[in-house]
């Protein structure tokens, strides 16, 4: 049976994957087993994806990222460049602690930036944007843009990725989109939802 995605002749993908049509895994790659890759994922180079993670479908991973155990990616994520992922909050050479994993939930459409360290056990809420080297110790809200170690709630963003400024009104349009948003206590009320 022909496959339906793109390997680079260098990437190793184990027994027991399930990868998505139109998928491309490039070099040096090494997929593990039991771990499923949706439709449409670009898989950079030097990217470990390790058993039992999830991968939505429309995912972008770049170079040098490895999706640890623990780690569920729903679709359209972002994963910058050298980004990381942790899954044991006290880790120790010495010390077995596979049983101990955290989940790391990131929620459709999140952007994580390039070099950005994501501990384990958070939740990354839908179109969050997390920015360049941004160590995120807690979980983020949806639309929420998180800057800096640790990282820090610095405003919102829209879907399409745009800061939104609530400086001189309560009601925002992102420039790109023209959607609608508005802060509704700690959280951004969106005026048309997907």
């Amino acid at each position: 049976m022909e496959k339906k995605y793109f390997s680079h002749k260098t990437a190793i993908i184990q027994n027991n994957v399930t990868i998505g049509v139109e998928t491309k895994i490039w070099q040096f790659s090494h997929i593990m087993e039991n771990s499923l890759i949706g439709a449409r994922c670009t898989i950079g180079q030097n990217v470990v994806i390790s058993p039992n993670v999830v991968i939505g479908n429309g995912v972008k991973i770049q170079n040098n990222v490895s999706v640890y155990t623990g780690v569920i990616c729903e679709d359209d994520v972002f994963l910058g460049p050298s980004m990381v992922f942790t899954n044991v909050i006290n880790p120790r050479s010495f010390i077995i602690r596979k049983e101990e994993f955290k989940e790391t939930y990131i929620e459709k459409g999140a952007t994580i930036g390039a070099n950005a360290t994501i501990i384990c056990g958070n939740r990354i809420g839908k179109y969050a944007m997390i920015g360049a080297g941004a160590v995120i110790t807690k979980s983020v809200k949806p639309y929420a843009l998180v800057l800096g170690n640790p990282g820090k709630q610095m405003g919102w963003v829209s879907k399409a990725g745009h800061r939104l400024n609530f400086e001189s009104s309560q009601l925002v349009s992102c420039i790109e989109s023209k959607e609608q948003y508005e802060i509704d206590g700690d959280f951004l009320k969106v005026s048309s939802i997907d």
